[in-house]
């Protein structure tokens, strides 16, 4: 066998966004799956030039055996596939399952089947799999939010990939407790062993595509999970399970048919996975007031995901940092930009398009929010550096409100040290011994990440009276700016009744107004007229 196509190799690259080099490790285990194919396929292979880009290997009744790349195929002699040879591969790995898929114990290969009308198995398409490290350092910094992120794409793109090393990088490199879910073992590979190459995740088996659903409710109530990865969401009781997962508070990755936004906003089945769209009836006024027709499409809910990544080619992908910002942008027949990231031919990552989204971040010229920003920075500073001592809520979720309301909380086990205390109701008077005025203590009263959130804002954030005040004046600036620039203008994240007060301003002023993001982050958008 030639060097390159040893079970592993290892390529380098720079890239200009992190000026780190960054090493993708790939691990292909081809001898394994060598072995199981007639013995003139292994001959012609392993001394194919090409072997480290093989795709897969075709065998079909009575034709010459194929082998796939990229950008072609090539046959592998003359000699047409025999039953003796199809019989050959099927005794070399695991049984079919109802799906027709089978694999090679701790592998990563994949093996489908095509049978005739008397169930004959007259066809083998044996796919390899690789795990790539590396191949998700273009979006770690998206990885790293906490945010559920879907990934979209047409098939044999990388998505499988680039989630098996989600996995392993949150696992094993961020130490955040990680189940995936796997249907037909096409992540962490066939046998009762997972692949190596998951890291430290845990892998739940799913028998049959149509056990997805159930396994993935199973993981979110069994296994106390911080993040869940499902490949191939694709019908309601899927759906409706992410949506459930998400709703828990735990990070979501997962990828879904169809190569854009757009597609998934025509698909009844998963358009739910970015908040769903209903047809919404305006009176005359407000229709009149909008410059539209009177029955309008509206998204009917939050997305799942917040984040939504595009992969384009090997090379390109394209980010949706808020997903309902662009769902939003798309139904009000605007264009909704992603980031697009892409991997020159040096192997430098270049951001080829900032995203739409930026234009219309908080990060404007608007005096209210600015002084906002500023007493926010100050009550922040206040609580800087301190001790947080939790019971009866799950550090994952505290983690992710700090994070998202940018503290510098540190959590601690011993509550004697800590200068603040958070505990769920059914603790609460556990948890008060220790409570003081020195150390304050806040109480949620369901372990969810929304009412952690709050209550961390409680210590973080201005008084609701200033908060109040601050977000009405908001209303009025983005209101003088949206008629200037005739752009849209986003606001703060604010609770519902401020967003109410918010939304009751803009419409006394003639403007048209609409809410945006999931909470704790929903926030208003001023439109021009």
């Amino acid at each position: 066998m030639t060097t390159d196509s040893r079970d592993s190799y290892t390529r380098h690259r720079m890239t200009d966004a992190a000026d780190v080099l960054i090493a993708d490790a790939v691990t292909d285990d081809m001898e394994q799956l060598l072995a199981v194919l007639p013995q003139r396929a292994q001959t012609r292979l392993a001394e194919h030039h090409r072997l480290s880009d093989l795709i897969e290997v075709v065998l079909d009744l009575g034709r010459p055996m194929e082998a796939r790349f990229p950008d072609g195929f090539d046959v592998l002699g003359s000699d047409p596939v025999t039953r003796e040879d199809m019989e050959f591969v099927v005794g070399n790995i695991g049984e079919f399952d109802r799906d027709n898929r089978a694999g090679i114990e701790r592998t990563l290969h994949r093996i489908s089947a095509i049978r005739n009308r008397h169930s004959d198995i007259v066809g083998l398409t044996c796919r390899v799999g690789r795990a790539v490290q590396g191949t998700i350092d273009i979006i770690r910094d998206v990885i790293e939010t906490g945010d559920s992120i879907l990934f979209m794409g047409p098939p044999g793109i990388g998505k499988t990939t680039k989630l098996r090393e989600v996995a392993r990088v949150l696992a094993s490199e961020m130490q955040r407790r990680v189940v995936i879910v796997d249907t037909n073992n096409e992540i962490a590979g066939d046998g009762d062993i997972p692949h190596p190459a998951i890291g430290r995740a845990r892998r739940m088996q799913v028998p049959n595509g149509c056990k997805q659903h159930d396994i993935m409710i199973q993981a979110v109530e069994n296994h106390m999970p911080e993040v869940i990865i499902v490949d191939e969401i694709g019908n309601e009781a899927e759906t409706a399970a992410a949506r459930t997962i998400a709703e828990r508070g735990v990070q979501l990755v997962a990828t879904a048919h169809g190569n854009e936004i757009q597609n998934l906003m025509a698909n009844p089945t998963l358009c739910d996975l970015i908040g769903g769209i209903e047809a919404v009836t305006l009176g005359d006024d407000e229709a009149r007031r909008r410059g539209s027709q009177k029955i309008v499409l509206e998204r009917r809910a939050q997305p799942t995901f917040e984040i939504a990544v595009q992969l384009e080619s090997i090379h390109r992908l394209a980010i949706h940092h808020d997903v309902a910002n662009t769902v939003d942008r798309l139904l009000l027949g605007k264009v909704a930009e992603p980031e697009v990231r892409e991997v020159r031919p040096d192997g430098r990552v270049e951001v080829v398009a900032r995203a739409q989204l930026e234009l219309l971040s908080v990060e404007r010229e608007n005096p209210a929010a600015e002084r906002l920003r500023t007493e926010i920075r100050h009550a922040q500073e206040a609580v800087s550096g301190r001790k947080l001592f939790i019971k009866g809520v799950t550090r994952g979720k505290v983690e992710k409100a700090i994070r998202a309301l940018r503290g510098n909380l540190t959590i601690i086990s011993d509550p004697f040290e800590a200068d603040l205390l958070l505990s769920s109701k059914n603790y609460a008077d556990e948890v008060a011994a220790f409570s003081s005025m020195e150390r304050p203590m806040l109480t949620v009263r369901s372990n969810t990440y929304t009412q952690i959130y709050e209550a961390l804002r409680e210590v973080m954030a201005p008084a609701a009276g200033s908060l109040e005040e601050f977000a009405l004046q908001e209303v009025l600036d983005a209101i003088d700016q949206a008629a200037r620039t005739n752009e849209p203008v986003e606001l703060l994240p604010q609770n519902a009744y401020v967003r109410r007060l918010q939304h009751e301003t803009a419409n006394k002023h003639q403007f048209r107004s609409g809410s945006i993001g999931r909470e704790p982050r929903r926030r208003v958008m001023i439109y021009p007229d």
